[in-house]
């Protein structure tokens, strides 16, 4: 692996250039068919005729480069040029900031996390990451996440003792926690294999990632929480991407924000098809809560604010909240 970064950053180091071509490495660990896949094969399309050829995007989905745990390094090594991660996975970076993604119900729908995602608390968070040698250049949407199990989910109580996957994040953690679930961190790629052994009782997931992932094959019962957003920042190795010229750079901000509409307005009808989807195979059993039952969920998992808080920043909460008008003293 070490030689294999090695030999990236070389490549790298030389712009990644094949004659007049620069060659983008776009890896990713979703299916093809998620919003992020056709989102980043949408990008490649209109870098390629934006930039009349001069830059070739390469994508690669299903973690078909590295899993998951690997490809932040392998972006900072330069073995990649560019990731959409989830937001998750900054926090092992020290941008901790990110994981106030992860606190359940802080958004109650779409227009509310547009106001902070393609706002200015949205734009001052990419920036921090350019200490780290990465580039935000966006932020695309996935969905709201649902919880599923081989049991119902109705009641905060069913929750109890039950094991569900989780993104490596100590919100993700304290949140199960919150309602006596038990945490596990596990890669992407490992989850189906989890939930099909029993290694894991459940798991939390947008429908198009549970769906695409034929994780309603091995799980009987789906709830649909939307209690937490799973969403991405599109990112390049900022070395890299300082080198570019000029022209090209501009070129390619114009096909990502073109990526990051056509992102954004797919989220939500992939997660439709593939509710439907889940409906249609007749394997999983789909739960819609009461208004009591969710705001019994939305309850319990409050204190998950409070206890995050430091972690996660004050004042970046309390900007949050403002925009969002959520408020977790008062649940």
């Amino acid at each position: 692996m070490k030689l294999k970064l090695v030999l990236a950053s070389a490549l790298l180091a030389v712009g990644l250039s094949a004659g007049a071509q620069t060659v983008i490495k776009f890896s990713h660990v979703v299916a093809v068919d998620t919003p992020k896949g056709q989102a980043s094969l949408f990008f490649a399309k209109r870098a390629g005729e934006l930039t009349k050829g001069k830059v070739k995007v390469e994508v690669y989905a299903n973690s078909a480069l590295y899993k998951d745990k690997e490809e932040m390094e392998a972006l900072q090594m330069g073995s990649v040029q560019m990731l959409a991660p989830s937001l998750a996975k900054f926090g092992p970076l020290g941008v901790k900031d990110f994981e106030a993604f992860d606190l359940p119900f802080i958004f109650d729908d779409t227009a509310d996390l547009h106001k902070i995602t393609q706002g200015p608390i949205g734009a001052a968070l990419l920036a921090k990451l350019e200490p780290t040698g990465i580039k935000g250049l966006a932020f695309w949407d996935n969905g709201f996440k649902s919880f599923s199990a081989n049991t119902p989910l109705k009641n905060v109580a069913d929750y109890k003792g039950k094991k569900f996957r989780i993104q490596s994040s100590k919100v993700l953690d304290e949140e199960i926690r919150s309602v006596g679930g038990i945490p596990q961190v596990m890669a992407f790629s490992e989850v189906y294999q989890a939930l099909q052994t029993g290694v894991v009782d459940g798991t939390e997931n947008p429908i198009s990632n549970f769906y695409t992932q034929k994780m309603h094959e091995v799980q009987k019962h789906l709830t649909l929480t939307n209690h937490g957003y799973l969403g991405y920042a599109v990112i390049v190795n900022k070395k890299f991407w300082d080198g570019l010229p000029a022209d090209v750079r501009g070129q390619l901000e114009t096909a990502m924000k073109e990526a990051t509409v056509y992102a954004n307005k797919i989220a939500q009808e992939d997660n439709d098809s593939s509710l439907a989807g889940v409906r249609k195979s007749g394997k999983t059993t789909v739960y819609e809560p009461t208004k009591e039952e969710r705001m019994a969920l939305k309850k319990a998992m409050a204190p998950v604010h409070i206890k995050m808080a430091d972690r996660v920043g004050k004042e970046l909460l309390q900007s949050i909240y403002k925009e969002t008008g959520f408020d977790p003293t008062k649940l």
